[in-house]
């Protein structure tokens, strides 16, 4: 017999919660209980809208089910936006004991999933997304991450005076002034594959060492026209007499710890995860 849809009403907020051995499908008004047939902690996903100084950013969150309140972790997102690899990357960080929280940070262009993007630099898409990646900047995201702390901060699953942050690409910079930012929350910070890592302008990320206790790590593609050699060495040298790491992954091009790119390194993936799980680990308590 078959089972009709679900029907939806305008503002319905969907909460997911998954575990094993069974499939179970729950909807309300307020939320769905979604149970996954697979081995992995009880999760709760959820996709809310939070609001921020210039409208609303829809951001996908997940966290265990039970045993919170969990540190934060906000991941920023990359130049592509919101995508299900993206959420599939959060939910594996939240089953590690996190509340993580993946916004869209082109909210203020109206867009959020912009769909492939053709390798041809010329592809409109391409064009289109570089657009919405040069309409943000450090202050405008570090707004966000003020509303983000804020909604986080009314609810029990979360604990915002422990807060690590990771970004991918454009957000590699977003990540590290969080923690410059945020000091007293912000504990540990991570920039993988990042750009616009040291600018001449005051807010360069290669600078956060003075600004925060935060341990910061930088995961840097051995090549990358995103950031060359010459900027890695600059982070490097600003990096000198603290704990913070700056760590090249030989083979790799920017972007290798997405699975879904052309550039998918495996192992140099699974390393990065080690290496920020091993962060988060070692910080967030």
């Amino acid at each position: 017999m078959a089972i009709p849809a679900p029907r939806f009403k305008p503002g319905m907020r969907r909460l997911a919660l998954s575990c094993r051995p069974f499939l179970a499908i729950v909807w309300s008004d307020q939320m769905k209980i979604r149970n996954r047939n697979d081995k992995e902690t009880p999760m709760i996903d959820q996709q809310v809208e939070i609001p921020t100084g210039d409208g609303h950013t829809t951001t996908f969150i997940s966290h265990p089910e039970r045993s919170g309140p969990f540190p934060v972790i906000i991941f920023y997102m990359d130049a592509p936006a919101i995508r299900e690899e993206l959420r599939d990357m959060a939910r594996r960080l939240a089953t590690s004991g996190y509340y993580v929280m993946l916004p869209n940070l082109y909210y203020r262009s109206g867009v959020m999933e912009l769909g492939p993007i053709p390798p041809d630099p010329e592809a409109p898409e391409r064009k289109r997304m570089f657009g919405y990646m040069n309409s943000i900047d450090i202050p405008k995201v570090m707004e966000d991450t003020k509303a983000l702390l804020a909604y986080a901060g009314t609810q029990s699953a979360a604990n915002t005076k422990i807060v690590g942050t990771v970004g991918y690409c454009m957000s590699g910079r977003y990540a590290i002034s969080a923690a410059t930012h945020f000091p007293d929350r912000v504990k540990a910070a991570a920039s993988v594959y990042g750009t616009h890592l040291a600018t001449d302008q005051p807010d360069s990320p290669h600078l956060a060492a003075s600004k925060t206790k935060a341990e910061i790590y930088f995961a840097c593609a051995e090549t990358d026209i995103y950031a060359p050699q010459e900027i890695i060495d600059k982070v490097k040298e600003a990096m000198k007499g603290s704990s913070n790491e700056v760590e090249i992954y030989p083979g790799t091009h920017h972007g290798f710890a997405f699975p879904k790119r052309p550039v998918y390194h495996r192992d140099a993936a699974e390393r990065h995860w080690e290496r920020l799980l091993a962060l988060y680990r070692r910080n967030l308590r």
